[in-house]
């Protein structure tokens, strides 16, 4: 969980922030009148995050290729090479 500091104590206390989260690890919310306004983190942890929204963006768009590949037609003629028997005949289409 972050340390939460209100915007006009951050900055009084800007120095000492900055050493929580570089040397303790910590991160911290800065807040106005109760809501979340910014975030300080390390820059190793900024890293991650940068790395992670690359790799899911990554992911979205293979997710995206592979939809649509998946949306294109048979060619004509391909149930009967690769085996398919069967197809669905309307009453209009029987061999009676």
């Amino acid at each position: 969980m972050a340390y939460e500091i209100p915007v006009t104590q951050a900055r009084a206390e800007l120095a000492e922030l900055i050493n929580r989260v570089v040397y303790g690890g910590e991160r911290v919310v800065v807040t106005r009148h109760g809501k979340p306004l910014v975030a300080l983190v390390s820059a190793a942890d900024l890293q991650r995050l940068e790395s992670d929204e690359v790799a899911a963006e990554a992911e979205e768009q293979i997710v995206r290729t592979v939809s649509s590949i998946g949306s294109i037609t048979s060619a004509p003629g391909e149930r009967r090479r690769f085996g398919i028997a069967a197809e669905h005949r309307g009453h209009d289409d029987r061999d009676d």
